[in-house]
């Protein structure tokens, strides 16, 4: 899969059951389900009504964020990508590795500073370059421990 310097969309569309089918502009197409994301995140109660769910855009300009105008509310690229990692990651320590990152919204340089671990390292695990130990997935467990929010 060809990295992105930061993720951007070409393309949103609402499926049936709360999921968002995105397309990436390095050309990866992803399946997003927002059921979970409901109950993580309050904010985005209103897009628990099929119809309005389904009214989603990519926002204008270069495909930085999706938006339900209706509703005022926006999603960046960046959130919805780390999203969409921790739900399609291949194995449990590379989906305990994206989950970490996204529930925190945490850059490759905060994740490689929370871990002591290079950027590169961190982008490596983060596009499935390398796969994820299970150290590390562990780190992200102890970090998450010690920051008060287990999972």
């Amino acid at each position: 899969m060809a990295s992105m310097k930061r993720p951007r969309l070409s393309a949103v569309k609402a499926l049936a059951k709360f999921r968002l089918k995105l397309t990436f502009t390095d050309g990866s197409v992803f399946t997003v389900d927002f059921k979970p994301l409901f109950e993580e995140s309050p904010g985005l109660a209103p897009l628990r009504n099929a119809k309005d769910f389904a009214g989603v855009t990519l926002t204008d300009g270069e495909g930085w964020a999706v938006e339900w105008p209706a509703l005022d509310i926006q999603i960046g690229a960046d959130t919805l990508w780390l999203d969409a990692q921790a739900q399609n990651a291949p194995d449990e320590n590379t989906r305990i590795f994206a989950q970490w990152r996204a529930r925190y919204g945490l850059t490759l340089n905060q994740a490689a500073e929370a871990l002591g671990m290079t950027i590169r390292t961190m982008s490596a695990y983060g596009t499935g370059a390398r796969p994820v130990p299970r150290y590390i997935a562990l780190a992200c467990k102890g970090w998450e421990a010690e920051h008060g929010r287990a999972s």
